[in-house]
């Protein structure tokens, strides 16, 4: 009985250490990663420029500058989610952190003034699930169509083992064009010049390991309803999930009307960090808090978190997502328009002269 059962075993094994593989027997599915591209050709249709000749499909997407530029500059970006991607995967959310990859490399690009031609994407998971890969592309797509950005292909890599069941990471890369005499560098921008923020959406991508911890310490779960009255029938998730502000359109229809001397995409470090990355070396921001209402979010973070104020403005956007440096005699034409783009804007500070020992930006 012993002596059958071991022989029957060792013919099991040679049988199947004989036995042809597949590349799905290896984890990776060949038909899943064909049915997610045909599935994606009309989400990524749906976002084509004139200037693409060729997209999803061939080993390499096709686009043509154009005659509308007498010196092209080509300006690029590349940027990520970071741990927001944790938030969508415990509350099984994926169709909008693809807008917040899109948002995070256009608004980059954006603020050296140029106009947003086409982006790609990487999406990396052990195992592909289509549907989810679908809902995440169709983010990605909707953020395109929002920036007039094309979307003209990308990478969906399957490698088993290199992630957790139901994970994946995210990564996007988007180019830009404008003219050379016309990019915004900050090198103009003088004392006595104008900040004016435009508001944020909520944390967009940034803090979210902050974030996390808070929520941990809150006691909290995600599906509780959040905190007071200022989100009626939202819960945390539904507030947190918020995808980041696309600030393309208005900022490329206000620069057709009104000098824009100097631009800051408001991320990881927040106005503290990055506004001084666009400002004249002997030139300080002074960032008045009281000028604008901080939204609800925030101040529930720092509650919660115990938070110190210098740590909120260095680690989140505290409610302006963007930033746009204007003489003051343009401040309000600046304004106005917008506001004719439907997006809340308020002057938060001014330029001011400063001496080597002094930081470039303040917030007081």
């Amino acid at each position: 009985m012993s002596l059958s059962l071991t022989i029957n075993l060792e013919s099991f094994v040679s049988e199947s250490l004989n036995s042809p593989l597949s590349y799905r027997d290896a984890g990776v599915d060949i038909d899943a990663g064909d049915a997610l591209v045909e599935r994606i050709k009309p989400l990524a249709k749906r976002t084509l420029r004139p200037e693409v000749i060729s997209g999803i499909g061939g080993f390499a997407a096709l686009v043509e500058i154009g005659q509308r530029y007498t010196e092209p500059v080509l300006v690029s970006g590349t940027d990520g989610v970071g741990t927001k991607l944790k938030l969508a995967f415990e509350l099984n959310r994926h169709d909008t952190v693809g807008i917040d990859l899109v948002a995070m490399s256009v608004n980059d690009i954006l603020v050296q003034g140029a106009e947003p031609l086409f982006f790609l994407d990487y999406f990396a998971c052990g195992h592909l699930d289509v549907d989810i890969a679908s809902s995440v592309i169709g983010g990605i797509a909707k953020g395109c169509e929002e920036s007039g950005c094309a979307l003209i292909g990308g990478e969906t890599a399957e490698m088993p083992g290199m992630y957790p069941a139901g994970e994946y990471d995210l990564a996007g890369f988007a180019v830009g064009v404008a003219e050379k005499s016309q990019l915004i560098n900050g090198k103009n921008i003088s004392a006595g010049d104008v900040v004016i923020g435009l508001a944020s959406s909520g944390p967009h991508s940034n803090g979210y390991s902050l974030i996390r911890k808070i929520v941990e310490r809150s006691g909290l779960s995600w599906d509780s309803p959040f905190p007071g009255n200022d989100y009626p029938g939202k819960t945390l998730g539904d507030v947190l999930m918020c995808p980041t502000a696309l600030y393309v359109k208005p900022i490329l229809s206000l620069m057709k009307g009104v000098t824009v001397k100097g631009m800051a995409h408001i991320t990881g470090g927040g106005l503290v960090d990055n506004i001084p990355r666009v400002l004249p070396e002997a030139l300080q921001a002074e960032i008045h808090s009281s000028l604008w209402q901080r939204p609800t979010v925030f101040n529930w973070l720092q509650k919660t978190g115990q938070v110190s104020e210098d740590e909120m403005h260095r680690v989140f956007n505290c409610g302006i997502g963007f930033v746009v440096i204007v003489a003051a005699n343009d401040q309000q034409a600046a304004l106005d328009h917008l506001a004719s783009q439907h997006v809340s804007a308020t002057p938060i500070g001014v330029i001011k002269a400063r001496h080597s020992d002094q930081p470039a930006t303040i917030v007081v």
